[in-house]
């Protein structure tokens, strides 16, 4: 009996410990640390700051640890990026900026966000800078509007410790620099392969936030919870890609081009795809340069339909339309049409002006076909030759066609009648009034197919 019991009470025992042990384990896993990670990729728009600001002030009220912004961007609006900065530097819990993965940049724009949150860091093979303002004009903007953003970055890194001399070199310098060169020079933090490596290497780490208050990150092990843009928000920050809205721009203005000077109607789609391209020009760095050259390629092409000789100005057209492309944003800020676009669109344009709507204008000016209810009925003349039942030539509609008489010869320059059609012959028959020259008879139609 006593050796039942005491099997019964370690029995007891060791369910109550292992109820214990997964208690602690359930425990542990519901207060793991949560890090919310964002992906700001492409122009920075105001999708972008809306999402961004929205998901930092979310994973603010839901307790997270921290916030893991990976970055790879060109730039893009100044009022988006001041709306970012303005989120990152307010934030209560740690920013993690990460530009990431290799390859990625953070340019223009992007530089000023990455150094807005409270620990700046880089994966291998990237970099960051080129944060130079630049004007529609496709210059430079005013010393003012230029001080004011170096103080802006200067300001930015002061607030973390970090090297304001070069990170205003990216505004006055237009300067752009390696992970490694930053990583040296005390402009980023650290540098890490990858986002769970450099979770796990910022653990226990205090960091000091844009408000001023400290933070201690306990990031080893954490949870990651991805936030994305939504598939609806998402499909709206694609259509601002700089290449998508240079095609669409051209997309829609073939389209509009070819229905409304070749054929004569409106084209509902052309005009929605230039709106979508006319609101990314809205929203990109666009320089008035490329535009005007972009607008110069269209007046060429429009010149050559109408005047066509040499090729000339279908040269002029192509040529405008390559130097739009290239001086349509500001390269130094990275937002660009790729050469892989940018060729390619020219040699269709080209082909599209000269070969398609060519051939459509040429169709448009031919006179209407004659069908079977206009020919037949139609009076017309025959040829000096005469026709026969055998065959003969006669003019009806202003044009000549093969015809026969099956009731019986019928003498040159006499009124005839259309009684059929079969193909391209006419079967005629003689009228009985007066005779009638040749080029004096009076078709009942105008147009025709001639034999």
């Amino acid at each position: 009996m006593r050796s039942a019991t005491t099997i019964a009470r370690l029995t007891v025992g060791m369910m109550l410990l292992s109820l214990g042990l997964l208690g602690q384990t359930a425990h542990a896993q519901a207060t793991a640390p949560v890090v919310v990670q964002l992906r700001l990729t492409g122009v920075v728009d105001p999708l972008v700051a809306d999402y961004v600001t929205g998901s930092v002030q979310r994973a603010q009220d839901d307790g997270a640890e921290a916030v893991l912004l990976e970055i790879d961007t060109p730039g893009g609006l100044g009022s988006s990026m001041r709306d970012i900065d303005q989120a990152l530097l307010n934030a209560s819990i740690p920013v993690i900026g990460y530009v990431s993965p290799s390859g990625a940049r953070a340019a223009s724009a992007g530089a000023f966000i990455l150094l807005s949150c409270p620990v700046a860091a880089m994966a291998p093979g990237t970099n960051v800078g080129a944060s130079t303002p630049v004007g529609a004009s496709g210059g430079d903007l005013s010393q003012k509007i230029t001080n004011d953003a170096a103080a802006s970055i200067r300001s930015i890194s002061q607030t973390y410790g970090r090297n304001a001399d070069v990170a205003e070199t990216f505004v006055t310098e237009g300067a752009s620099i390696s992970a490694e060169e930053a990583l040296a020079e005390g402009v980023i933090d650290l540098i890490s392969p990858s986002s769970t490596q450099l979770l796990d290497e910022l653990d226990g780490t205090t960091v000091t936030l844009g408000t001023g208050q400290s933070a201690t990150l306990h990031t080893a092990g954490a949870t990651i919870q991805q936030e994305s843009m939504g598939a609806f928000v998402g499909f709206l920050h694609a259509l601002l890609d700089p290449n998508l809205a240079f095609i669409f721009f051209w997309l829609g203005l073939a389209l509009i081009v070819l229905e409304l000077v070749a054929l004569g109607n409106i084209s509902w789609t052309g005009i929605v795809l230039m709106l979508l391209a006319i609101v990314s020009f809205g929203l990109l760095p666009v320089r008035l340069v490329g535009l005007g050259l972009l607008v110069v390629s269209v007046v060429a092409f429009v010149i050559e339909l109408k005047a066509p000789g040499l090729g000339i100005w279908g040269a002029i057209g192509v040529i405008a339309l390559l130097l739009g492309g290239w001086f349509l944003y500001d390269r130094s800020g990275g937002v660009e049409v790729s050469p892989v676009v940018l060729v390619p669109v020219a040699v269709l344009v080209g082909l599209f002006f000269g070969i398609v709507v060519a051939k459509a204008m040429r169709m448009r000016k031919m006179p209407p076909p004659v069908g079977r209810e206009a020919i037949v009925g139609a009076q017309g003349v025959t040829l000096p030759s005469g026709v026969g039942p055998r065959g003969g030539i006669v003019r009806v509609a202003s044009e000549e066609w093969r015809a026969v008489a099956p009731a019986g010869a019928i003498p040159g320059g006499r009124t005839v009648r259309v009684t059929d059609l079969d193909g391209l012959v006419l079967t005629v028959e003689p009228l009985d009034d007066e005779h009638v020259p040749v080029g004096e008879a009076r078709p009942a139609v105008e147009g025709g197919n001639a034999s």
